[in-house]
């Protein structure tokens, strides 16, 4: 049995805390990304990989050391990794005379590579080569994507559910609108694949909606797809699956339409409206003779008081 797999029972309570975050829950954590050098990584490689872990932090961990291993080849080492830092996204960076500037992304399900995707670097612009100024640690980005071939090819849908994986960051309850200033960009066109990194400026406009600008700031990559290794349909069918407390229960008679307007149906028993009380009027009284045919003969003559 291996060192990993065996229970442990903690006997501090950090271990405890520890073990506690790694337990599956409902609600799963902000997933973590494991960025890790292969054994002969160039500057290039080494600087992309410094650089999206400035992007991602702090829900990423930098390996610094070089570690030998060819992730379509031999898949343990990463699934070694993966257990030991908690971590179900990674980018494994190397570079050899056949495959220069090489970048492979993927993501884990119960610690096993789920989808793996091999991207060469063309071009590259780090963080320290824009002067521009920067977006302050751990803010949350939003990603755009241009390119037909995102929604049309598998390979590229699947490149583009990764990315988002990758880079979403943690959930959040509200947005506020100063909060909105990093976006990614993601552009696929003739077989490339451009990203390119912007910081949101709100300048004055005059009214209350603020003017939108876009800067520069780093990193810039220009990619092109290689190989891939992804997961069949029906094991990503079940990485997809909800557990049955997430799903919402059905309210019974509750309908919406497509502008989100909510319709309730009541159900009521038949009533009789001739018994339905009406506002009492002169023109609506019933005349004695009218009354006498209701009672179903002549109404009985009072008698006379002596």
């Amino acid at each position: 049995m291996e060192a990993l797999e065996r229970v442990v029972k903690p006997k501090t309570k950090r271990a405890k805390r520890f073990l506690e975050k790694k337990e599956p829950k409902l609600k799963e954590n902000t997933k973590n990304a494991m960025l890790i050098k292969g054994g002969n990584a160039n500057l290039t490689v080494t600087e992309v990989l410094k650089d999206i872990y400035a992007v991602k932090k702090p829900f990423a961990v930098l390996y610094k050391k070089k570690n030998i291993t060819r992730p379509f080849e031999d898949q343990t080492s990463l699934e070694f990794f993966s257990k030991k830092s908690d971590c179900s996204l990674f980018l494994f960076g190397s570079h050899n005379k056949k495959r220069p500037n090489n970048l492979i992304i993927g993501r884990m399900f119960d610690y096993h590579v789920l989808d793996m995707i091999e991207l060469g670097i063309e071009n590259f612009v780090s963080l320290k080569d824009v002067k521009n100024s920067k977006c302050p640690e751990g803010t949350k980005p939003m990603l755009i994507f241009a390119g037909d071939v995102f929604d049309v090819n598998e390979e590229y849908r699947r490149l583009k559910s990764l990315l988002i994986d990758f880079f979403r960051g943690p959930s959040v309850p509200s947005i506020r609108l100063a909060g909105l200033e990093y976006v990614l960009h993601f552009t696929a066109v003739d077989g490339k694949i451009y990203m390119r990194s912007y910081k949101v400026l709100l300048k004055k406009s005059g009214c209350k909606i603020p003017r939108i600008e876009l800067e520069e700031m780093g990193p810039s990559l220009d990619l092109v797809m290689r190989r891939t290794h992804l997961a069949s349909d029906d094991l990503y069918k079940l990485s997809l699956k909800q557990p049955k407390a997430l799903k919402p229960k059905k309210k019974k008679n509750i309908s919406h339409d497509v502008f989100g307007t909510t319709y309730g149906r009541i159900h009521m028993q038949k009533q009789d409206l001739s018994k339905l009380q009406t506002r009492k009027m002169k023109g609506l009284k019933k005349r004695a003779a009218e009354k006498s045919a209701e009672d179903g003969g002549v109404s009985p003559k009072k008698s006379k008081s002596a």
